[in-house]
């Protein structure tokens, strides 16, 4: 029985953020903390990237560039969008949500949605303070694990009968995209 239960992420593992300024007091502290956890994991800072965006509804939007890129083993995003008295929370808080989302699916590349939503400025200090309950650092140790658990899991795939790549991948970084496997027909 083929089973993985907990992914430890590589050394080689490459890793964009992409930020939201909005908010900056809040998403540089969430910045620090996945920060933290790539360098926990002994992940180079060259490869690593960081991309600014205005807000946390641009987020997607670079998400899906840097995941198509082929050049990262996972997205992380990052930002803080604060309940105030209008309904425009609900848009870009829900908006930020599925496009990170779709950009995973559609990619293939593991996305993590590492934007608070909250009520007040006081609940988004909390969940980005500078301790073990930063979101910063749970969302960058969910993405390398989700990483290294699809690279794990294509490395298995490519070694059943009837799968194969499904394009000749030369990038180690993007080894564990494009695998196929055929339909079974027994049975």
């Amino acid at each position: 029985m083929f089973e993985i239960q907990e992914s430890r992420p590589g050394s080689d593992m490459r890793i964009a953020i992409v930020a939201a300024r909005f908010n900056r007091f809040i998403v540089d502290q969430l910045v620090e903390g996945a920060m933290d956890a790539l360098d926990r994991q002994q992940i180079d800072p060259e490869s690593r990237a960081l991309v600014w965006v205005p807000g946390a509804y641009e987020i997607p939007l670079l998400a899906q560039e840097l995941a198509a890129s082929g050049k990262y083993d996972a997205v992380i995003g990052l930002g803080a969008v604060i309940r105030g008295g209008t309904p425009h929370f609900d848009f870009v808080a829900g908006e930020c949500a599925r496009g990170l989302t779709r950009v995973s699916l559609d990619t293939g590349v593991p996305v993590a949605f590492g934007v608070l939503t909250t009520e007040s400025i006081d609940q988004a200090v909390e969940r980005a303070a500078t301790d073990a309950a930063n979101k910063g650092f749970d969302v960058a140790m969910a993405s390398m694990d989700m990483g290294q658990t699809l690279r794990d899991v294509g490395a298995h795939l490519v070694g059943l009968p009837g799968c194969w790549r499904a394009r000749d991948i030369t990038n180690p970084v993007a080894a564990h995209a494009g695998v196929r496997c055929r339909p079974s027909t027994s049975g």
